[in-house]
């Protein structure tokens, strides 16, 4: 397990938690410096939310360690807690009070002094484009307004790091690309932003990305060198006859995922296959066209987990051998 850099603001150390039977974080590290955007990225169920609540001191882990600013994130202390932002994915306001009365609420909570928290609610309101809305009640705000009013209650006590779980969902596409120029702000700022997010296009806007899956981190780097790098082949397969064509690829030996795109298929294909297989497209009479293409970033993910499957399976079968 390798150790975090001395400018990491979070870290996470071989982190386990399991509920019962069920490990839904195993042994996952990672670390996010001052001034980076860092993506955990994987689908709803991947342990996504289970790290973040480690990392934050909200859950306990099992094992390995979770760091903030080279503390441990436990539970009631003081330091590691000021030091985080934090911004869940469920509605953690308060609905009956106005834009003005939550960020009161948790000035008050942060204890911050009068002139203290008007020069940064101010600031909040005015790079939130809320200073408009100030008198309105939170549950009588848009998705993308709700969103901006909880990260500005987040980030009232300077927070050296900002840890959001999903915060573009339930967004529309204005807000979302606003909620995005925001963190780049703050990130240029110099603070540490750790986002989850099961968006496979977000990935792309991080400086580094951890791909996790299962609760295990599947890979890590920055998103276009993971894509450049990516060991697997992507084509896309154009069809009169998509549903012959893809009953075909179910049973394809060397093919990890596919995904159907209008009339035509995208599939990722083992890279040692892949000339058979594109020979083996030409030939086919439910097959239009098909063309090599650049692989991106779900194509990156959807091969990694196929990968991690065939492991999994692989070291079921050396145990049954066994």
């Amino acid at each position: 397990m390798s150790e975090p850099p001395d400018d990491a603001v979070l870290a996470a150390r071989g982190l386990v938690r399991r509920f019962g039977a069920f490990c839904a974080v195993a042994g996952l590290s990672l670390h996010v410096r001052r001034g980076e955007l860092y993506g955990l990225v994987g689908p709803d169920g991947a342990g996504k939310t289970t790290a973040i609540r480690m990392l934050t001191g909200l859950v306990a882990p099992d094992g390995g360690q979770a760091l903030v600013l080279g503390r441990p994130a436990a539970q009631g202390d003081a330091a590691a807690r000021e030091a985080i932002g934090y911004m869940p994915q469920q509605y953690s306001l308060y609905g009956d009070l106005s834009v003005a009365e939550n960020l009161r609420f948790f000035g008050t909570l942060f204890a911050l002094g009068r002139r203290e928290f008007a020069a940064r609610s101010e600031r909040l309101l005015r790079i939130t484009r809320l200073d408009r809305f100030s008198d309105r009640r939170a549950d009588a705000l848009s998705g993308g307004m709700y969103k901006k009013l909880a990260l500005a209650c987040a980030l009232l006590h300077q927070p050296a790091a900002l840890v959001l779980d999903e915060p573009t969902n339930g967004v529309d596409p204005v807000s979302r690309r606003e909620l995005w120029d925001l963190l780049y702000e703050f990130v240029e700022g110099g603070m540490a932003v750790l986002l989850a997010t099961p968006y496979m296009d977000e990935a792309e806007r991080c400086h580094r990305v951890g791909l996790i899956h299962r609760g295990a981190l599947l890979a890590e780097g920055d998103p276009r060198a993971l894509c450049a790098g990516f060991r697997h082949a992507s084509f896309v397969l154009a069809s009169e006859r998509r549903s012959a064509l893809e009953a075909l690829l179910a049973v394809r030996p060397g093919v990890l995922s596919l995904t159907p795109h209008g009339a035509s298929v995208r599939v990722v294909v083992d890279g040692a296959a892949a000339e058979g297989f594109a020979a083996w497209a030409a030939t086919r009479p439910e097959v239009k066209s098909a063309e090599r293409v650049r692989a991106d970033f779900e194509d990156v993910f959807l091969g990694l987990c196929a990968d991690q499957e065939r492991a999994g399976v692989a070291a079921g079968a050396g145990a049954v051998a066994a």
